[in-house]
């Protein structure tokens, strides 16, 4: 197995690039803070033996000891917590936001996520199928997790760094960043990528998190940070003309869910998501891999609800499926 690509960005502050195989997100971004005391690693990786051989790989490179290292994980998604619950020692702390704890630690989640799907239009024989094939479902941790909740505006400090918790809801309910008091350093998680856009999605059409999306980048706009270390791809440093970039991006999707739903005379999540523009190399809707529609069908849910909420379409129940119209 190759080397871990390791970065040193600050002083006992390290990047390690763990891939995610098969993945069109390619790798994780895992952070890792060293220290006298104790250490702490940033988010993990999925809970598959690439992902952990790449991790502790780069834990020898820089010569840390996983019995003296606690964890934070910015959210509940595999590539992100995947792999705590294999590495924490005994008497690890395992930091988290207590909405998205609530969520990984249902003990009903994918049940009740089939029959949602289905509900907004995903055809019930690709249901299971998809769930089966959920990173979520295949690479979180297997059992329930212990966690030190931590809330907004809570500091943990380690190797010199004071990090201030941020509460950035949208890519999922609790998603919480960090930021460094002293080198204005913006540890962001997926609320905030330079190279991507992050995915906004739901199931829930009582839901509205591309609003929260909104005022969470509000928020971090507001913040003076001189460099973001995002979830995925590069590091960059003009975070507020990547938040403009951003909000704009979600501007152009509205309009354009508003416009199938205006000119179909109403059509369900699924439909919606077969007709947006998506950054997808494919011929059609129907040569889509199948969880590529099922993350365009729960962003497409998630603008929809946004439109919803800002009585620009209204929704109705046809038969078992949800149908939105204007």
């Amino acid at each position: 197995m190759p080397q871990t690509v390791v970065d040193e960005i600050r002083t006992n502050l390290f990047r390690a690039v763990i891939p995610l195989p098969r993945n069109p997100l390619k790798a994780t971004n895992s952070y890792i803070i060293k220290s006298r005391e104790r250490n702490l690693i940033i988010d993990t990786g999925m809970n598959r033996e690439e992902c952990k051989s790449a991790l502790l790989n780069a834990l020898d490179q820089i010569d840390l000891d996983l019995k003296n290292t606690d964890f934070f994980v910015t959210h509940l998604h595999a590539d992100h917590v995947g792999l705590v619950d294999e590495l924490s020692s005994d008497g690890a702390l395992i930091y988290f936001n207590r909405p998205d704890a609530e969520i990984l630690n249902h003990p009903n989640l994918w049940q009740l996520v089939c029959s949602l799907a289905g509900r907004h239009g995903f055809p019930a024989e690709l249901v299971n199928l998809a769930i089966d094939s959920h990173p979520g479902q295949r690479y979180s941790p297997k059992n329930v997790l212990d966690f030190t909740m931590v809330e907004d505006g809570d500091i943990i400090s380690y190797g010199g760094y004071e990090l201030q918790c941020i509460r950035t809801p949208g890519h999922t309910g609790g998603h919480t960043c960090l930021y460094d008091l002293g080198d204005r350093l913006f540890f962001s998680g997926d609320h905030i990528l330079g190279d991507i856009t992050p995915n906004i999605s739901t199931w829930l059409d009582e839901s509205n998190p591309l609003d929260d999306y909104f005022k969470s980048l509000n928020r971090v706009y507001k913040m003076e940070i001189e460099l973001v270390l995002p979830g995925h791809r590069s590091l960059f440093k003009d975070c507020r003309s990547r938040i403009e970039q951003l909000r704009e991006h979600h501007i152009i999707r509205l309009n354009e869910a508003e416009e199938i739903i205006r000119k179909n005379n109403g059509a369900n999540a699924f439909e919606v998501a077969a007709e947006m523009t998506w950054d997808l190399v494919a011929d059609s809707w129907n040569d889509f891999p199948l969880m590529q529609k099922w993350f365009a069908t729960g962003e497409a849910l998630a603008h929809i609800c946004y439109l919803e909420n800002q009585g620009r379409v209204k929704r109705e129940m046809q038969g078992q499926t949800m149908v939105f119209y204007i």
